[in-house]
């Protein structure tokens, strides 16, 4: 015969409350940690496995990774070059020029990237690229002007 207090231990543990005059501590959490005879299994939930595999690259993708990072350091001159000739500090025309540097470099690789490809990669590498490049040109056209007119 089982006793009333495992009862009430079972009781506890398969209906997830604690009685505090039995358990003044435990949390729901440690209930199942406890001994007794009227655990409940553990469900283990077997979930399908899914494979992803790794598309390989083409060769626009791998020239737009090499021509967005020189945008990106070409974007970020141009920055620089921006919060210099708003405060018309010293360093304005040095920023400026660097900016024109680094966008003649993003400019070159561009080229480069769209000759030395077939058609169809050249084509993709203007329309995924050719735009920012252009916005990005007129913009420090624009700083340049702004600067001349101070």
């Amino acid at each position: 015969m089982i006793s009333r207090a495992t009862l009430r231990v079972a009781q506890a543990c398969i209906y997830r409350r604690p009685n505090p005059s039995i358990f003044p501590i435990v949390s729901i959490n440690t209930c199942h940690q406890l001994s007794s005879p009227f655990r409940q299994p553990k469900l283990q939930v077997k979930r399908p496995q899914t494979r992803t595999y790794a598309t390989p690259r083409s060769l626009a993708d791998e020239k737009i990774e090499e021509i967005q990072e020189q945008y990106a350091t070409a974007k970020d001159e141009f920055e620089i070059a921006v919060e210099e000739t708003e405060k018309k500090s010293i360093y304005a025309a040095e920023d400026r020029a660097a900016a024109q540097e680094e966008l003649q470099g993003l400019k070159e690789l561009f080229d480069e990237a769209v000759a030395s490809s077939d058609p169809d990669t050249g084509k993709e590498i203007r329309t995924r690229v050719g735009q920012r490049i252009r916005e990005l040109d007129s913009a420090i056209q624009g700083l340049e002007e702004t600067a001349k007119e101070d």
